[in-house]
This record gives structure tokens, sequence and C-alpha cells, in this order.
């Protein structure tokens, strides 16, 4: 869908990982091994224009090149404008929102997320 946009995109991604408070409860424990709850740390970033992209399995071999362990990946897409990319400065604006929305524990609905095998993963 990116490549048939006017303008060019840039790709924000970042990795998370899932996991209990350290001040846990058992039920939340039995939630979190059913798939549900827990916290959400953002443990890296990557920026890239859609022309750098290929497929999603590359993307999470890249992503293991860096020695990061993530359990799922936040992406958003930055349109530019009058044929211009966005700048990385730009982009890293963005992916401050991005880690601050995440860390804050507010609403994912408004970004594309996938789990390490590339399936989609809804936020409610």
């Amino acid at each position: 869908m990116a490549r048939q946009q006017p303008e060019p995109q840039r790709f924000l991604f970042v990795f998370i990982k899932k996991s209990l408070s350290d001040y846990h409860k058992d039920s939340n424990e039995v939630s979190f091994n059913a798939g549900m709850g827990g916290e959400l740390t953002p443990v890296m970033t990557l920026e890239k224009p859609l022309d750098e992209l290929t497929n999603f399995t590359d993307l999470a071999a890249e992503s293991l090149e860096q020695k990061k362990n993530w359990d799922i990946v936040v992406i958003a897409a930055l349109s530019g404008e009058n044929g211009l990319m966005p700048s990385a400065d730009s982009a890293f604006e963005h992916l401050d929102t991005m880690i601050k929305t995440i860390e804050n524990g507010g609403d994912l609905s408004k970004y594309l997320t996938f789990d390490k095998e590339g399936t989609p993963i809804i936020f409610q």
C-alpha cells in the first residue's frame, strides 16, 4: 500500500519486549501466560525509507543482528511532502512519540503491530 502513495514514505519501527511487573499478582501471571496483560518495554528503534524495505522476514532477521530480544514490533509510516522523503530528524521525533505512547500505556490502535512471525497483533 505504501508504494501506491503519491508521496515518499519512511517507515518507523519500535521493537518491544513483553514482561511481567516485578510486583505482579498470581492472576496477572496466569493472564500473561495466556497472552494477555503485562508490560511493554521498547528495546530498539529503526527507521527506513520504503525503498530500503523488502519483506517482514528480512526486517525480523535484520533486527536480530542487533542482539536485542523483542516480542512485538510497532510500525508507523511517515509521509513526505512535495516529493521529498521525510527527514531522519522528523523520523526520530515521531519515534520518540511512539516510544512515549508505549511506555505510558497509550493507545496503539493507530499503529500496525506484529509478532516475530509477522502475525498481526490487535491491542484492545
